[in-house]
């Protein structure tokens, strides 16, 4: 199966990127399943359902969400009716929406996408991310119930997504972290067969500073002092995740590689 999963969407420049170019990339790779994490995609701060569904409309076939899943708070009215939106499996237990969920994909096969949050230097305290997602991947095994499974780690840390990756080698098709909008250059396949990358990156412009237009931020950090509201940057985004190639069998990754396209990063290769 040919999976595909996009980092962060930020704004409406990750948004314009994502309705311009998901498309093609659909149908010019022949990918069976889409991911693409959106909970910064209105305002830089959460996701609105009109937003939700223009990312769904462009190619997505699940939308994770993270810590500001419900910052627009129509979300939380909207979620638990559209069941393509999965938000924190360990969020609050109060929470609507789920976070975790089989998907159908191409040829009638199944993909069952997860999302966890990480604890280590989060702004608060989440349940076990370990423990939530075994339960899961236990009730739902790779190559039986899920012919691939996705596990987005949504973190600050890169040893607690790493951890995560070690944790589900063997038993999950992909384990990508997401949240700190700087794509890392680790992609591989782990020894059991799972494919890791420790964190995607973002959908927006990287002439920013995570995402956001620069002014703010640097005055921020030289002065100490705010002025105005962090807004998100506007210019020309760059697509950043991860393809993945797994086996039908075993649901395991076959190969591995890191995405990059349009904007700066892209004009940056060699």
């Amino acid at each position: 199966m040919k999976l595909l999963f996009l980092g962060d969407v930020m704004g409406r420049s990750g948004r314009v990127g994502i309705a311009e170019r998901l498309p093609g990339l659909r149908a010019d790779w022949g990918l069976d399943f889409v991911v693409v994490n959106g909970e910064n995609a209105s305002s830089g701060a959460g996701l609105t359902p009109e937003h939700a569904k223009l990312l769904l409309d462009a190619g997505a076939d699940c939308v994770t969400l993270g810590d500001h899943a419900f910052d627009q708070k129509d979300m939380l009215a909207h979620i638990d009716g559209e069941p393509r939106l999965i938000r924190p499996l360990n969020f609050a237990k109060a929470a609507p929406g789920r976070g975790a969920r089989l998907f159908a994909a191409t040829g009638g096969r199944r993909v069952l996408v997860v999302q966890a949050l990480g604890q280590v230097f989060m702004k608060r305290p989440f349940d076990d991310p370990f423990s939530a997602v075994e339960s899961v991947l236990k009730a739902h095994p790779l190559g039986g119930m899920a012919q691939a499974t996705i596990v987005d780690i949504h973190a600050e840390a890169t040893s607690e997504k790493m951890a995560m990756g070690h944790w589900c080698d063997g038993r999950a098709s992909l384990v990508v972290g997401t949240h700190t909008h700087v794509p890392t250059a680790d992609a591989q396949v782990l020894p059991g067969g799972t494919g890791y990358l420790t964190d995607a990156g973002m959908c927006g412009d990287y002439d920013s500073v995570i995402g956001m237009d620069k002014a703010e931020p640097l005055r921020r950090f030289i002065t100490g002092m705010a002025k105005a509201r962090f807004e998100p940057a506007a210019g020309e985004a760059t697509l950043s995740g991860v393809y993945v190639e797994t086996d039908d069998r075993t649901g395991l990754a076959l190969r591995v590689r890191m995405i990059r396209i349009g904007g700066r990063l892209e004009r940056a290769r060699p």
